[in-house]
């Protein structure tokens, strides 16, 4: 199944923070974020726009969205896309929320990115 896909109009970081730290209020104001805290780390994908003082960051990430809502009975979504992209040779980060997947390409691959998906019968609305 091939689905419908949009770009969101700004560039990403990811950061890692030590497990404990507070997230940054700024975050909560972006229009697109992601926060997962775990034992070992706290991670924050947010517009690059944002100035996070972590302890590492990878920034120069697009991202990708699938359009849904998506039914959770659907199966492979995201492992279609990013067998797509791994065969180009492209990594992700991907993010998944209730609705849908998101699938951060580093910005330099982007254009390849929906090269190849669109190859292969994904489309991309504005």
């Amino acid at each position: 199944m091939k689905l419908n896909l949009s770009l969101l109009n700004e560039q990403y970081v990811v950061h890692r923070f030590a497990p404990t730290t507070k997230v940054p209020l700024q975050v909560f104001d972006s229009s697109f974020y992601s926060i997962s805290r775990t034992e070992d780390e706290l991670s924050i994908v947010c517009p690059a726009s944002l100035q996070l003082a972590s302890d590492k960051a990878e920034t120069d990430w697009s991202c990708i969205k699938v359009l849904g809502p998506l039914d959770f009975s659907l199966t492979g979504i995201l492992a279609a896309i990013s067998k797509v992209l791994a065969e180009a040779k492209i990594s992700i980060f991907a993010i998944s929320t209730f609705d849908t997947d998101y699938i951060l390409v580093k910005t330099e691959k982007l254009k390849d990115a929906k090269g190849v998906l669109e190859k292969v019968g994904y489309v991309f609305k504005s």
